[in-house]
């Protein structure tokens, strides 16, 4: 069998049958944003709505769309689920060992001042929490510990989804840039590099920014030092981890070096005032339990049992062993009723090429393997059991699971999207309606795909090779538009109705969601107009910045 793509299927027409194909993005716009569905739900229904419009639109067999939909799912849970998985695996064993009340504690005691408790958690330690975890972790708990130090519960709430920005495209464990190369073919080593310089620019802004969101300008430059330090040593670590060794480890490496470098700067300086809230002065706040440098060790000995391992995973010598002498994966060279039976047309393509269907899974030298590794030695070194374990495994998967069927729909619909053509419809209608100026609409499609879904990965997913296909049919470097994707999306997480639940849920403000969007939207706004610029001289005054990629794959 063989069925070719027809990018303008009704009537001949692109821009009608982009508008028809875009049904799904506007229903799953409706579902999550209108009439707030849980994600799980609105994703399935999308994807059954997206099978039902290729076989009706494109005439797309209802074998190869299903089959499509199911390696998507299926990608998306390995290797990108199982990354999640172990990732808040290891966390939730730090959780119950008692090891991360030590880690609270020991970041906790030391500044009296609220901005430099606010950069040490918010930023710093929020940045390893996206880096280990995601999930909405990062805020969850920095906002947690904020609360615990006594912070008012609003601008706990709204520092926390400001300061979380510049590890979000490698968090956890990489996953959002692995997830664009996945859907655009464009190496992951080489998404790194480009999204690694977006992020680094961002981490030079945002320490002092949200400074300023939490006591205005004036106050703020009582600490700029310390927001230097914080975010010079965050972002020059993270462009140096993600240019040399791909996308798992920046945020991971960048936020410890971030946090040592702070905690020693501090010990040699602090601000000529102690800043504190209103509240404050009717109270003694927090300041944390003192622990000797040997309980510290020990809390925070998972996470540097993770980057050991995760160096050794990244090593040539290792990913050869395991693979090229081993052959330690698992792989369908030709993915049933898909391979062999879609094909490119014109004008993606200058004649009909097929578009080939296969998986394979490095279960071995994947990252999601070496964070189960991790979390077994962590496990010894704690000193929990293996039945302890086995039940934290289990509540691990069970406090995931929505998210694991929701990360596979959107995948999956990502893929039916490649396979039956409407990134490619969708693609080239950009190209016609934007022209010369996508480069300013490219950041806004990632802020949006955000925005919908309430992650990153899943907006590289929906949007990633849409960004891949305009771009080629501008002439921009694709690498551009798929990473800045990623760029404007990182501000799509302050507005996010989800990431807003999960900051309402940790200070104890559900129900005020609302007054949270308020403040965060201007400030989204804000950073996303920055991203514009940077996209904008990427895009037209220094391409020669970025790395370049095939425009498509």
């Amino acid at each position: 069998m063989q069925w070719n793509q027809n990018y303008a299927a009704l009537q001949g027409s692109l821009l009608l049958t982009a508008l028809v194909v875009a049904i799904p993005i506007f229903f799953l716009f409706w579902a999550l944003a209108v009439k707030r569905m849980k994600g799980h739900v609105a994703g399935l229904l999308t994807l059954l709505l997206t099978i039902i419009i290729s076989v009706l639109v494109y005439r797309m067999p209802l074998s190869a769309a299903l089959s499509a939909s199911a390696l998507g799912m299926v990608t998306g849970l390995f290797p990108i689920g199982w990354i999640i998985l172990t990732a808040v695996f290891l966390f939730n064993l730090t959780v119950e060992s008692g090891q991360f009340e030590i880690i609270k504690g020991s970041i906790s005691s030391l500044s009296p001042d609220r901005r430099i408790q606010a950069l040490l958690i918010a930023f710093s330690f929020s940045a390893f929490m996206e880096g280990v975890a995601g999930q909405g972790a990062p805020v969850a708990v920095a906002a947690a510990m904020l609360i615990g130090l006594g912070f008012p519960p609003l601008p706990a709430a709204v520092i926390c989804l400001v300061a979380n920005t510049p590890p979000v495209p490698f968090g956890p464990v990489g996953v959002p840039t692995m997830m664009m190369s996945t859907v655009t073919g464009i190496p992951a080593t080489t998404m790194a590099r480009a999204i690694g310089i977006d992020m680094a620019f961002m981490a030079l802004i945002i320490p002092f920014f949200m400074v300023v969101v939490m006591v205005g300008f004036k106050r703020a430059l009582e600490v700029i030092p310390a927001a230097l330090v914080a975010g010079i040593s965050y972002g020059a670590t993270s462009l140096v981890i993600s240019t040399y060794f791909g996308p798992e480890l920046p945020a991971i490496t960048a936020s410890v070096v971030s946090l040592l470098c702070l905690v020693i700067f501090i010990r040699f300086w602090q601000p000529k005032t102690t800043w504190t809230f209103e509240e404050d002065k009717a109270a003694n706040p927090a300041t944390g339990v003192r622990h000797t440098a040997g309980q510290i060790f020990k809390a925070w000995s998972p996470f540097l049992i993770l980057m050991i391992v995760m160096g050794l995973w990244g090593t040539p010598f290792f990913k050869n062993y395991a693979e090229k002498t081993h052959h330690w994966f698992l792989a369908v060279p030709h993915w049933p009723w898909l391979d062999g039976v879609v094909f490119k047309a014109a004008p993606i393509v200058a004649k009909p090429a097929v578009y080939g269907a296969s998986y394979k899974w490095q279960w071995l030298t994947a990252p999601g393997t070496a964070m189960f590794l991790s979390s077994l030695i962590s496990m010894v070194v704690l000193g929990i059991s293996p039945a302890t374990g086995a039940k934290v495994f289990a509540k691990t998967f069970m406090q995931l699971r929505f998210a694991l069927i929701t990360l596979a729909s959107v995948i999956g619909l990502g893929f039916l999207a490649n396979y039956s053509g409407m990134s490619f419809t969708l693609g080239l209608a950009m190209a016609v309606l934007t022209g010369m100026a996508f480069p300013i609409f490219s950041p806004i499609i990632g802020l949006v795909g955000v925005f919908l879904t309430g992650s990153v990965t899943s907006s590289a997913a929906l949007f990633g090779k849409l960004q891949q296909v305009t771009a080629g049919h501008l002439g921009f470097n694709p690498v551009l538009t798929t990473s800045a994707n990623l760029f404007g999306g990182v501000m799509g997480k302050l507005i996010s109705p989800q990431s807003i639940a999960v900051a309402c849920a940790a200070v104890g403000l559900v129900g005020r969601e609302t007054d949270i969007f308020r403040k965060t939207l201007k400030y989204s706004l804000i950073l996303l107009g920055i991203v514009i610029v940077v996209v904008l001289l990427q895009a037209f005054v220094i391409p020669w910045i970025l790395p370049t990629a095939p425009a498509v794959s």
